[in-house]
């Protein structure tokens, strides 16, 4: 989750060692992953920022020279410096070179709103991604009567994307009963932040976990030192609830 490996034909298998001045051809992808599981909060990656270097389809793999180091908002970045792999078997294949921050969901809930500020830098030079109010814990939070633990059939209810300074979209909708082996995809309909979705008439009376989940791009005010940046955001949540009649 959030790891953006990327895999590739590479030359042999061979690897060699790049400076950031000589990937500058290169483009990055970034993805800001904000996953409330249920069952696994603490899930490895669930609330994740990955900036990754996109990888070539011929000549040999590249990696990271010692001297990259990687900074979000100030804060140490994990760095994986990419090369030769094996992974799945496969081992003409290049893992691409990017760097991470675990950040702490309930940090970030409780700080306002900010600029994502992510800075790689060597002895050759310095690459700068800046995305505008992407620090930011998202939410989907309840609206209207009742609570999200309790839901009835045949009844619509109502969400709220959080901040609402941005819009995701499209969000998405999954019921899922407890035991069950596909979880069913609600109607959603969608106004900005607001998200409303129906409770089927013929929906089991039974415990369930609702998911909703949306992505969106992110605001990029800075990128240089590489050829260019893309990615997104996503965000999804799920609640615990029982369906009653």
């Amino acid at each position: 989750m959030g790891a953006l490996v990327a895999l590739t034909g590479c030359g042999g298998g061979e690897t060699k060692v790049m400076s950031l001045a000589e990937m500058a051809d290169r483009s990055l992808t970034y993805a800001l992953t904000d996953v409330d599981d249920a069952e696994t909060p603490d899930a490895e990656g669930a609330h994740r920022f990955t900036v990754s270097y996109s990888v070539t389809g011929d000549g040999p793999c590249s990696r990271f020279a010692d001297d990259v180091t990687a900074t979000l908002n100030g804060a140490a970045m994990t760095v994986v410096p990419g090369g030769a792999s094996s992974v799945g078997g496969r081992s003409g294949a290049c893992e691409n070179s990017r760097v991470y921050f675990n950040y702490d969901p309930e940090a970030w809930g409780r700080e306002p709103v900010g600029d994502i500020t992510v800075q790689l830098q060597d002895a050759t030079s310095t690459v700068r991604l800046v995305l505008q109010n992407a620090k930011a814990k998202r939410r989907f939070v309840f609206q209207g009567e009742g609570t999200p633990d309790k839901l009835r059939v045949g009844q619509t209810y109502e969400f709220r994307w959080e901040p609402a300074t941005e819009v995701p979209g499209p969000v998405e909708a999954l019921l899922l009963r407890e035991g069950g082996r596909a979880p069913g995809q609600l109607a959603v309909t969608q106004d900005g932040v607001k998200v409303r979705l129906p409770i089927p008439a013929n929906t089991p009376q039974a415990n369930h976990t609702l998911t909703l989940g949306a992505d969106l791009s992110g605001v990029m005010s800075e990128c240089s030192g590489v050829a260019s940046c893309s990615g997104a955001i996503y965000h999804s949540q799920d609640f615990v609830l029982s369906v009653v009649p």
